[in-house]
């Protein structure tokens, strides 16, 4: 092969490409070679690493899933629809990407102790002590014993049956700040913006007119979303799911922020290998973190042949 200007290029982009791959082969391999395969085995049967693991697994799939219910109604009203704004608004669903981890757990920490987020956290009554409670409602009051020693019915005064209906009317609240709804919450606000883009992405590149078909042969907008343009998005949908549970599986600044580091509670993988490394594991922190890897490597396998398949 000649070597003209144009192949020279060439080379040199290839060989830039190279070493990059080269780079990272010798990081993975450093790490790979610290400890013994029987060592690793080892680490990750314990316990509290095991708990870890399915706590990951099951987390990282609910916020996936959820963000990917986000992503489908936005992506496709940022890629069919055009409005004032909308270059505001497309510039703001990416403000999660854009934000530092540590601060999006800030966020949620300081947003769940105002008055809003205590109310969703601890729930609250509806007191209908004023509202005048029909005959029929009031519950039969309990058997009391009058004054010749006989059972009858006394109720209650009507001041006091508000007190009574207040906690039929409770609404309870959803706790978040360091529970396991906190780890799935901290993990669906950053996913959620990567599964946007994607599915942003894939009906950006769908055309257009087969629902414009669907909507001339009578179908409602909502109709030609779900029988014509969801088919039609299968694999840019398994692909944004499969972003998202990556996503979310190496999430670590926002967890540890607002939903905690508590072994047998809310550790996930990222938490225990920083959990590991604090108190001098190494080899155990290199164990958990090989695992990270190979799940990060069976989910680009994932998106890579599913996507052909679906």
């Amino acid at each position: 092969m000649t070597l003209n200007r144009s192949n020279l290029c060439w080379l040199a982009l290839a060989l830039i490409t190279a070493g990059y791959l080269l780079f990272w082969a010798f990081l993975l391999g450093a790490t790979a070679t610290y400890s013994t395969p029987d060592s690793w085995l080892k680490v990750l049967m314990s316990p509290e690493i095991r708990h870890a693991t399915w706590l990951s697994l099951v987390t990282c799939s609910l916020a996936a899933g959820f963000a990917l219910l986000l992503a489908v109604p936005v992506g496709y009203l940022m890629s069919r629809r055009e409005f004032r704004g909308k270059s505001w608004l497309d510039a703001a669903l990416d403000i999660p990407i854009i934000l530092p981890p540590l601060v999006v757990g800030l966020c949620l920490l300081i947003f769940f102790q105002t008055w809003g987020g205590k109310l969703i956290e601890n729930g609250f009554d509806v007191d209908l002590s004023p509202i005048e409670v029909p005959e029929s409602w009031r519950p039969d009051p309990p058997l009391i014993r009058d004054e010749e020693n006989e059972f009858t019915h006394e109720y209650k005064k009507p001041s006091q049956m508000g007190d009574h209906w207040k906690h039929l009317l409770h609404v309870p609240g959803f706790p978040f700040t360091y529970q396991i709804s906190g780890v799935i919450l901290a993990q669906f606000v950053v996913a959620a913006a990567f599964a946007i883009r994607t599915m942003r992405g894939t009906f950006q590149h769908l055309s257009a007119r087969p629902e414009d078909v669907a909507l001339t042969l009578g179908c409602t907008r909502f109709q030609a979303l779900w029988h014509v343009a969801l088919p039609a998005a299968r694999r840019g949908m398994v692909a944004a799911f499969c972003i998202a549970w990556a996503r979310s599986l190496g999430e670590f600044g926002p967890i540890l922020v607002f939903a905690g580091a508590t072994r047998m509670k809310t550790e996930v993988l990222p938490t225990t290998v920083w959990l590991e490394l604090s108190v001098g594991n190494l080899e155990a922190a290199v164990a958990v973190s090989l695992f990270m890897v190979a799940l990060a490597v069976l989910v680009l396998v994932a998106v890579r042949a599913t996507g052909e398949k679906v």
